[in-house]
């Protein structure tokens, strides 16, 4: 992995292995400093990334350390800056929302780490400069949301040994969890929906997860998902590391597990963020960069035309609405994403302000239109996060209503608010 740009090492002891790495993989220059000096190091160059290549003994220092970087960040409205920061397997302190890696990891592993987060920092990078020149045209650009990324992270948990109960609720009192007591629900639900992170508890065999990281190695789409290995096989990592740079092992238990794991689940739920903030950037503002769905205006203006173009054409077209009793924001949002994924590309939706959903398929009559709501609904039931984050499962109620020659679209939504087809 290639890497540009200056580095800052910190560390109270020397450490030529990460600085000889970083050198090696084009860093230039590597600022090293003492924890004491670590914020005029912050201060002297414009660093792509951060390394603590050893644990602050003094929590002052790491305190000082970390207000001058979210200072300097928050005042020049940079892009992320990783803080990597090598753990103690004693529970040494760490920054908060450090990313960690094991205190032995190779020097090879470090550098692979900082490739994955800076991929990250290169997108939000883009993102800060095309809602800058956007903004000085006079345009107004989406705004990006400015809440916790772990608000809307969501987990794969597989396993199906002793520690599965308490690996579920020590994640699910911070982010979604999504249960798969065996590698085939686990592989369905990495590729029904977004997932964050994976967690591999014990219960399997080691063949089988050997078999489950050569899958996930080999499919691009999940190179930099973090994963995390409670106990198991000692050797994984080092075979699976080069092309899973944010793999881990952890043999502390489920507490400590979560503690180094959520920072990189929090790192890659806000890729996705600013993924859909691309898109959303791309389309000139039409989809809605919380969703993946169109915008509001956007859809209205789209029913319109498909309206106009069903009439004129004599073709059929049919809307339906979404709707969910007893959901919250962050589950509407998650079911509106799954429906992104969901949607032929000929279909479009948006969501409401009241958390329901409608989407308005083209070319479309009632009858086909029940049966490809039934399949969203059916799939939107099983694989949405409940309110409360540690179940599957919220019921869609859905109303269908399909064009006739008369209609308008006021006509048309009353029917489908009404339930009248």
């Amino acid at each position: 992995m290639a890497l540009q740009g200056s580095f800052v090492v910190v560390a109270d002891s020397p450490a030529p292995d990460v600085v000889g790495a970083l050198r090696a993989a084009g860093g230039c220059p590597i600022v090293e400093a003492h924890w004491a000096d670590a914020p005029a190091a912050l201060a002297s160059v414009e660093p792509e990334a951060v390394v603590l290549a050893d644990t602050c003994t003094d929590p002052s220092r790491a305190t000082a350390f970390a207000t001058a970087l979210a200072e300097r960040l928050k005042a020049d409205e940079r892009a992320f800056t990783p803080v990597l920061a090598r753990a103690r397997e004693d529970g040494g302190a760490v920054p908060a929302d450090a990313l960690t890696i094991a205190a032995s990891a190779s020097a090879e592993r470090i550098v692979n780490r900082l490739g994955s987060a800076l991929r990250i920092r290169t997108l939000h990078s883009t993102v800060l400069r095309r809602t800058r020149m956007l903004a000085a045209r006079g345009e107004l650009p989406p705004e990006l949301p400015q809440s916790d990324p772990l608000d809307e992270a969501v987990v794969l948990l597989a396993g199906r040994g002793r520690s599965y109960p308490a690996l579920s609720v020590a994640i699910g009192e911070r982010v979604g969890v999504i249960g798969a007591l065996s590698v085939e629900n686990a592989a369905r639900a990495l590729h029904a929906r977004d997932i964050h992170g994976m967690v591999i508890g014990d219960g399997f065999g080691p063949r089988i997860v050997e078999a489950l990281l050569t899958v996930l190695a080999g499919d691009v789409r999940f190179r930099d998902l973090p994963v995390a290995m409670l106990g198991g096989n000692p050797g994984a990592v080092e075979q699976f590391a080069p092309h899973l740079p944010n793999l881990d092992r952890i043999a502390e238990g489920p507490q400590r597990l979560v503690e180094r794991f959520l920072p990189l689940v929090r790192l890659h739920a806000f890729a996705g963020r600013l993924r859909r903030m691309l898109k959303s950037l791309d389309a000139k503002g039409m989809i809605d960069p919380d969703t993946g769905l169109l915008a509001h205006e956007a859809f209205w203006r789209d029913l319109n035309r498909a309206i106009d173009d069903a009439e004129k054409r004599g073709i059929g077209l049919s809307i339906a609405r979404f709707s969910f009793d007893g959901s919250d924001r962050r589950s509407s949002l998650d079911a509106a994403r799954l429906l992104a994924r969901l949607m032929r590309a000929v279909d479009f939706a948006c969501r409401e302000a009241d958390n329901s959903i409608f989407a308005v398929f083209t070319e479309t009559d009632l009858r086909a239109a029940h049966v490809v709501a039934r399949r969203i609904a059916s799939v939107l039931k099983n694989t949405t996060m409940a309110p409360d984050r540690k179940r599957i499962g919220i019921e869609a109620a859905v109303t269908l209503a399909t064009l006739r020659p008369t209609d308008s679209v006021d006509s048309l939504l009353a029917r489908v608010v009404g339930g009248a087809a």
